[in-house]
């Protein structure tokens, strides 16, 4: 009797300790997000689908632009942050602590404009792209635009330049193309997060730049792909280095993507605009999202490293679907090796 009841409280004990262990594993964490509006249609469905993997985590993000992410996440306001432009050397330096970038895809920002009558595709030309967001293009009858575009029937019509008015990944891509291609542009406005655009009107987000295109007839934008298709809004063909003109898609940020993967830097922290190759888009980028290397909340740094990692495995089938371009397996390898890293006092979190 005496074995009996001592086999019967070592297993009130184990199934105790079972019960304390899944409880442990099993608490509720709440991760908050904020930054980058490029890749927000793609975090938002990976955010409902790894709720059905890790039910007792919940993750939020914010689309409020890169700037704001940036900001946040150097002000510990945020768990991570989503950037389409990698953080300069001065920026890090800003922050309390060494932060990681982990790339999760790459994207293609598209030239949409609102053209009721063309008709067609329009073409356009690097020289062309800077000379309208200089505001040295003013009407889309310019002969400049009617030599990309032989046949077409351009309006003798005033250009509206729309663009972003928050701190934007999407504009330090725009702005990084616009430098490589135009010395004038480079001289006069730069690139960043946020420039001091020659001309046009500004729009929060890129829902607001799509909005803002959507309802104003004869306008000129960028936006991610995404948003173009959703609003059902044209975008441009663009002439690559190649000297081929092509349209922003899956394929050819792929190819745009190619090259730069093959070196990509330690920090991986790369630009991938006015990519060599027959097929590359011209205006594509890598989209970051931005950690601590050492979490101070060792829950929220597992749930965090645990969530990274499912995104660039499981995660990047969803990719395609919205049009982002999952990464190659080489920058895959890298990106282990950044979650690696994070750590709380010292022990990381995925080995």
């Amino acid at each position: 009797m005496r074995y009996v009841r001592l086999v019967a409280g070592l297993l009130a004990a184990s199934l105790a300790l079972l019960a304390a262990g899944c409880s442990q594993s099993d608490k509720p964490v709440q991760l908050n997000g904020a930054g980058a509006s490029f890749p927000y249609p793609l975090y938002t469905k990976w955010l409902s689908e790894y709720k059905k993997v890790k039910p007792h985590v919940t993750i939020d993000y914010q689309s409020i632009g890169s700037g704001g992410g940036i900001k946040g996440i150097t002000e510990r306001t945020l768990d991570f942050a989503g950037s389409d432009a990698p953080m300069t050397d001065e920026q890090l330096s800003r922050a309390p602590g060494a932060i990681l970038h982990i790339p999760t895809v790459a994207g293609a920002v598209a030239v949409t404009y609102n053209l009721p009558e063309l008709g067609a595709t329009l073409k356009l030309t690097p020289e062309v792209l800077a000379g309208i967001f200089l505001g040295e293009i003013k009407k889309w009858n310019d002969p400049r635009l009617a030599e990309a575009n032989p046949g077409l029937r351009l309006p003798d019509r005033d250009i509206v330049v729309v663009h972003r008015s928050d701190g934007s990944g999407t504009t330090n891509i725009f702005t990084d193309y616009l430098s490589k291609v135009s010395p004038v542009w480079k001289e006069k406005v730069g690139k960043g997060t946020s420039v001091q655009w020659p001309t046009g009107v500004g729009a929060k987000g890129n829902e607001g730049v799509a909005g803002q295109v959507r309802q104003t007839p004869y306008s000129i934008g960028y936006v991610e792909l995404a948003y173009a298709i959703q609003n059902r809004l044209p975008y441009a063909e663009l002439r690559n280095a190649a000297g081929r003109f092509v349209a922003p898609s899956l394929e050819t940020t792929t190819a745009a993507m190619a090259g730069a993967a093959a070196q990509m830097p330690a920090d991986m922290r790369v630009s991938i605009v006015n990519a060599p190759g027959e097929n590359a888009y011209p205006i594509a980028g890598f989209t970051y999202l931005l950690v601590y290397k050492e979490q101070q909340d060792q829950a929220k740094g597992k749930a965090l490293a645990e969530f990274l990692w499912w995104a660039i495995h499981e995660g990047q089938k969803h990719a395609p679907e919205l049009l982002y371009a999952p990464l190659p397996s080489n920058v895959v390898q890298l990106a282990e090796a950044k979650i690696r890293e994070i750590n709380h006092n010292g022990k990381p979190f995925i080995r």
